[in-house]
């Protein structure tokens, strides 16, 4: 279910359907509630006169679930069963439905949805609730103290009856500044290991709306044709092979010179008369490097002075203790280029209602962007601009890009034409492998120095890269003192405390379109610090769950004691060392956006004839665990895709042209790559942290550490398949 609007609209429509009571924020931050669409308010909560509940969820869904995990908190607070809610998707309206950890935006990511929303969400319900339940003690003529709510009835004594009854009674009250929230003694639904997903069933059944499944009356589709080197712009342009294509419309350069819309009556004629076309480009600004240049730009940065310093370190005293240690492990390692390769490529569609509004239909995860975008590119005032948020088949950080790209580019082909039929932008597998944004490549240099007792008396650790914020609208959060901290996440922010670290980092130049990826920069950064703490591990002669353990060993540090405890579990949950003979283990712990995950992998075979993943045992402490099954299913996926992307993928450039097409030469996981995957939650107190991208940094070490344990390989530069493993 979805319902997206301009604020105005929204609560005429919610008028329209006999909703009377609204529960929400007003653009101080302070709750309010109104049963009338002249209040000042933006509702997360909406109750229609015959008792239906809504949540109204700021934040998109690509399977993530947002769309059952702030229908909870809204559904516990009030008193309802997961069945008496529904879910609808937020108007796009940064002033109230922004990301609390975004500053004044509207957007979905950094596995932030649960952890900025937890009390907004149950704020909203638990007001919702008093109302009602004043509503109720004046009906009835009792203390409001005797009155609860259970299952979406209202009781008190031998009284009951729905909600329904007072909604509109509830309406007329004003909204309580600090309702009384529920105590996590009185949770029936947070943490409930029975709660399954409110989109389980429309997306079984086919009932699910999904942003590529939108048909407007009259549409055209646009493709677009793209250079094959990311910066070359349009020349000039020859359709008249694409004329003789049944379904062909119109061709035009799009107004900023990046591509030719291509417009037909379908997608497949689209296709068709977009590869019939004849473009001229004009190469002179575009990516011309190799990937082994690029590379060895990267390595060669390695090995100079860094750009920053980033801990501040003494670097000469650490080079210094690292030399006169008794033993010195010294590792390179290098990741490639990688797309996010989400299951539903990018599409979106763009009309101009009569009223002269335009309307975005979108699975859209950062509403404001192409909202302010659309508002340069028509010229329009915000209120003439609305987003339908729609379902989205995956994202991986694809569809949230600080330029809205795609959304831009069906905007530039809906504003060549005259507006008068709405325009769907669909891109193809190959269009989004090709012509996509990606995983910047890094390398990193690192020499660990051992006492002659194995304990570690320096670490001096190199980063090189292309910064994904700079040059971008998030510089001016994301960046300080030059130092893009998506770069070196998850090393200078490390629990681990380690003596005598140095950290530098420079930024090399991007090779292409660089964006976030599942886990930003902890993608490399865990693979490195726990790959490196393995091989000191196995150095000094010990276990690696052991001296992970004596470096986390400041049990008041509540930073070191969650990311110890995480590991202790997965260690217990995986046997730890007791695996059948031929079988190897190998283990690595993290902490991305403020959950703990530690992973073990089981493997077997050899490298060389080809490898077997058995089982990766799981324990993650992200707070309370909102939605357990929600929890596993994203540990599950995160780990799937971490995994997935080091075995086989990489995007390589030939003369700045991407060398992958397809999943034939990007290939994704596989069902039978990993026999068993167990998931054990950390009961916690804690307020919820994010499980969308945690899951995603520990699997490739441990893949890694459990290689390096069975022949000895330790891999370092990536994908696997290309570096010395065969998997079976």
């Amino acid at each position: 279910m979805t319902i997206n609007t301009s604020r105005r609209g929204f609560l005429k429509g919610a008028a329209a359907t006999g909703a009377v009571l609204l529960v929400g924020m007003r653009g101080d931050g302070a709750l309010a509630a109104a049963g009338a669409d002249s209040a000042q308010l933006n509702p997360f909560v909406r109750i229609d006169a015959d008792g239906t509940v809504t949540a109204i969820v700021k934040h998109f869904e690509k399977g993530q679930g947002p769309a059952t995990g702030l229908p909870t908190l809204i559904a516990e607070e009030i008193g309802l069963r997961m069945d008496q809610i529904e879910y609808a998707f937020a108007p796009s309206d940064p002033q109230v439905y922004n990301n609390l950890f975004f500053g004044p935006f509207q957007g979905t990511g950094g596995s932030t949805a649960m952890a900025n929303s937890w009390l907004q969400y149950r704020q909203a319900g638990a007001a919702a609730r008093e109302m009602l339940i004043s509503a109720a003690a004046q009906s009835w003529g009792v203390d409001p103290s005797t009155v609860a709510i259970e299952e979406g009835i209202v009781q008190a004594g031998d009284r009951s009856a729905p909600i329904a009854e007072f909604v509109a009674a509830a309406a007329q009250l004003e909204a309580p500044a600090e309702p009384r929230l529920k105590d996590p003694s009185e949770f029936r639904l947070i943490g409930n290991e029975t709660v399954r997903r409110k989109d389980s069933a429309i997306k079984g059944n086919g009932q699910a709306i999904y942003a590529m499944d939108l048909h407007l009356p009259n549409q055209m589709v646009a493709m677009i044709k793209r250079p094959e080197s990311r910066g070359a712009t349009v020349t000039g342009m020859d359709d008249s092979a694409s004329r003789d294509i049944k379904g062909f419309v119109s061709a035009a350069i799009l107004p900023n010179k990046a591509g030719v819309a291509v417009f037909a009556e379908n997608t497949w004629a689209a296709i068709q008369a977009r590869d019939a076309i004849e473009v001229e480009w004009d190469l002179s600004a575009a990516e011309a490097r190799d990937s082994d240049q690029i590379q060895a730009e990267i390595m060669a940065a390695l090995d100079a002075e860094p750009e920053y310093n980033v801990n501040k370190a003494d670097a000469a005293a650490v080079t210094a203790a690292i030399d006169g240690a008794e033993t010195v492990i010294e590792r390179t390692f290098y990741f490639p280029l990688l797309a996010h390769a989400p299951m539903e490529p990018l599409n979106c569609t763009i009309e101009q209602t009569e009223a002269g509004e335009i309307v975005l239909h979108d699975g859209c995860q950062m509403p404001t962007g192409p909202h302010l975008a659309y508002q340069q590119i028509f010229g329009l005032p915000p209120e003439k601009i609305r987003i339908n948020t729609m379902l989205a088949g995956g994202s991986f950080g694809r569809r949230a890009t600080p330029d809205a790209d795609y959304q831009v580019e069906a905007a530039l082909a809906f504003a060549v034409t005259d507006r008068s039929r709405p325009v769907k932008l669909v891109w193809t597998r190959e269009d989004d492998m090709r012509s996509g944004y990606y995983r910047p490549a890094f390398g990193h240099k690192v020499r660990v120095g051992l006492d002659a007792q194995g304990a570690i008396v320096g670490w001096h650790h190199q980063v090189a890269g292309q910064s994904i914020m700079k040059g971008t609208a998030f510089e001016s959060f994301a960046v300080h003192d030059g130092v893009d901290h998506s770069s070196i996440e998850g090393i200078a922010d490390s629990p681990y405390q380690i003596p005598g670290m140095a950290l530098g980092l420079t930024d090399t130049p991007k090779a292409t379109t660089v964006l976030w990826w599942r886990s930003v920069g902890h993608t490399h950064t865990a693979y490195v610090m726990e790959t490196m703490m393995d091989l000191a591990a196995r150095a000094a002669g010990q276990d690696p769950v052991a001296f992970r353990l004596a470096y986390l060993a400041d049990s008041s540090d509540p930073d070191q004691n969650r990311k110890a405890q995480v590991l202790k579990l997965a260690a217990e949950k995986a046997g730890w060392g007791d695996v059948p003979a031929g079988h190897a283990q190998g283990v690595a712990v993290h902490k991305s956006f403020g959950s703990y995950v530690a992973e073990v992998v089981e493997v077997s075979g050899d490298p060389e004839s080809g490898l077997r993943i058995h089982k990766v045992t799981c324990a993650v402490d992200c707070g309370i665990a909102v939605n357990p099954d929600v929890v596993r299913a994203q540990m599950e996926g995160g780990i799937g895709y971490g995994i997935g992307h080091v075995m086989r993928d990489q995007i390589t450039l030939t003369g700045g042209a991407v060398d992958q097409y397809n999943f034939p030469d990007y290939e994704p996981l596989r069902i039978g790559d990993i026999a068993q995957i167990d998931v054990h939650i950390v009961p916690s107190a804690e307020a919820p942290t994010g499980v969308g991208e945690p899951g995603t940094p520990p699997s490739a070490p441990a893949l890694a550490n459990a290689i390096g344990s069975l022949s000895g390989l330790q891999v370092t530069s990536l994908p696997m398949s290309e570096n010395g493993v065969t998997f079976a």
